[in-house]
């Protein structure tokens, strides 16, 4: 009977297994993804597909205690909440240093700096850089736009979104997206009422196109560019850079900067922050601020597109503030509740609750990116929490607490060559994540 019954549990674990139960979400990164895993790079804000998803494996499945090994720590960055885009051996952030905004360059195997570059007066910066080759984009909290020599830090053209644009903000945080790059393009978002997104040519600036916010863009919110950044979908059949304003997620026709849908009841008067999600036809958005999440269908309509409220989810039940969220297979992972963190994965198709399990690791807001199997959370409270990606359960893999704490821990991780990179100020943390 014994054997029989120890038999029967190894075939059951053996079945659980093979159709997913107990194992981590099983995902395919894009092939620009799994490329900047091999050449350990991470160029742009959230990762190269802008989602937060990396292409590394062989990282540690386990956390021992006290966390990863510290490869190395370097301060000099400055002040602000930039984190690290990584290319060809290059880390580049940007930070206020000595009264100056700049962007600067460090050495991706000792964090040596290795140009500082000045761009503007101002506060604080919030953007992470954008590399596309030999060039980086930057820009400043009050929306002065650089394009630099990546191997040199010169300047090769600058544009100021309040003076050439007409830009403006919702609110008072200033200009936090990090810049897209789209072939021969930079797309980013002003805020201005005939330049709320625009379309520059990479190479000079010149605009090759704006998009006017539309008369009719509901009552929700406020005019203004959000704290969002552009994400590039195919809802429709149409190829369209999705964005979060202040007046709620827009679609714009990548070609003409034509709006094709727009959808006002995710805008909040504060602040809307986090990414849109974009799959196929579907768009899932959240805000903060006691606002809620939505998922949203796109229908090709004769010459349009028409944005379908599949379902509203109230903010008690869901609300990412700040941090992010991202999509594994068919389930969507974040850090739950206004200025919280609470750990939470739901359906998105349904928007259904997997699992919430309260209050994680670490307090108030997580940024979050996945790699190999697990979600990395990073708490403004200076926590780090590795968590297995599988809807089944909320299995917490290991935690520690950053060797620099200065403030708000909001900068997103980063991965590259099988290390996590933590920004925090002034400091650069390094740590080995290999297994």
């Amino acid at each position: 009977m014994t054997r029989r019954i120890t038999t029967f549990l190894a075939i059951t674990m053996m079945s659980l297994i093979a159709t997913g139960s107990y194992a981590a979400e099983k995902i395919e990164p894009s092939e620009r993804a799994t490329a900047e895993a091999r050449s350990h790079s991470w160029t742009s804000w959230r990762g190269p597909m802008r989602d937060g998803i990396s292409g590394e494996t062989g990282l540690q499945s386990q956390w021992p205690e006290g966390g990863p090994k510290l490869i190395w720590q370097v301060n000099g960055l400055g002040n602000g909440f930039s984190s690290v885009a990584i290319s060809n051996g290059r880390i580049i952030s940007m930070g206020k240093v000595d009264g100056s905004v700049s962007v600067i360059a460090l050495n991706q195997k000792d964090g040596s700096k290795l140009w500082q570059t000045p761009i503007s007066d101002g506060n604080n910066p919030n953007c992470t850089p954008t590399i596309d080759g030999d060039r980086v984009y930057a820009l400043t909290h009050n929306g002065n736009l650089a394009c630099l020599d990546v191997k040199t830090g010169e300047i090769l053209w600058k544009k100021s979104f309040t003076a050439d644009f007409g830009g403006r903000m919702e609110s008072g945080w200033g200009y936090s997206e990090s810049p897209l790059v789209d072939g021969d393009r930079i797309v980013c978002t002003p805020g201005g009422r005939e330049n709320m997104v625009v379309a520059l040519n990479k190479e000079t600036g010149e605009k090759l196109w704006s998009t006017a916010m539309p008369a009719e863009a509901g009552s929700r919110g406020q005019d203004g560019a959000a704290y969002s950044s552009v994400v590039i979908g195919n809802g429709g059949g149409v190829r369209q850079y999705v964005q979060l304003t202040g007046r709620g997620v827009f679609g714009i026709d990548s070609k003409s900067g034509k709006v094709l849908w727009q959808y006002n009841r995710i805008a909040n008067g504060t602040a809307n922050i986090p990414t849109p999600i974009v799959k196929g036809d579907y768009v899932f958005c959240s805000t903060g601020y006691n606002t809620g999440a939505a998922l949203l269908k796109l229908n090709k309509t004769g010459a349009g597109i028409a944005a379908q409220e599949v379902y509203f989810l109230e903010p008690r039940d869901v609300q990412n503030h700040h941090g992010g969220m991202i999509l594994l297979g068919d389930h969507i992972y974040m850090g739950h509740g206004h200025n919280q963190g609470f750990p939470l994965c739901i359906e998105m198709m349904t928007g259904k609750v997997k699992w919430r399990p309260g209050r994680g690791v670490g307090q108030r807001s997580a940024a979050i990116i996945y790699a190999d199997g697990h979600l990395y959370f990073r708490y403004e409270s200076g926590d780090m929490a590795l968590i297995e990606a599988t809807p089944d359960s909320y299995k917490v893999k290991g935690q520690f607490r950053l060797n620099s704490v200065n403030g708000a821990s909001w900068p997103h991780p980063v991965i590259a060559g099988k290390k996590l990179y933590l920004r925090d100020q002034n400091n650069l943390m390094c740590y080995d994540i290999a297994k």
